[in-house]
């Protein structure tokens, strides 16, 4: 038989060794997760629910929803054990403490521009007949002539 007729059969067995190894590891680092739970930690389960853990069980833990509202989970319902700055910061929307040794970076360029004045901001009302006479010696309408004109004859 020619090797290399075999060569993709020894890729896919391949491929399938490693992905059953990183799916191992991944299993057992979910194990690991939920072994480190404790009574007061904060989890999230598969479905996306934020809960205080209560009591410990062989297969279950009990989990406190809401203040007074107690529901019993199993194990593996147990997507993610949170640590308890990141479950106050999604639960009750307390925001983390920043330390700031820098200067604080503005929201908008504002801070950038400098200072405002008046004569740096632009005029966007339409002149009437009576503000025209107000342009400067050098400005931007020759005298007698009205917007839209030009001097081409």
């Amino acid at each position: 038989m020619n090797p290399l007729t075999l060569l993709p059969l020894i890729v896919l067995i391949g491929a399938m060794f490693l992905m059953t190894r990183s799916a191992k590891k991944k299993q057992a680092a979910a194990a690991a997760m939920r072994d480190e739970m404790q009574p007061g930690t904060g989890v999230r389960t598969i479905g996306g629910m934020y809960a205080t853990v209560k009591e410990l069980h062989d297969d279950t833990v009990l989990l406190e929803v809401a203040p007074g509202v107690h529901a019993v989970y199993a194990k593996n319902a147990i997507g993610a054990v949170l640590d308890d700055a990141e479950y106050n910061r999604i639960v009750h929307g307390d925001e983390p403490e920043l330390d700031v040794d820098g200067a604080i970076v503005p929201d908008d360029a504002s801070s950038l521009t400098g200072p405002d004045t008046d004569d740096a901001k632009t005029d966007l009302v339409k002149k009437t007949d009576s503000d025209e006479g107000d342009e400067d010696a050098a400005g931007s309408k020759a005298e007698g002539k009205r917007d839209g004109e030009t001097d081409s004859k």
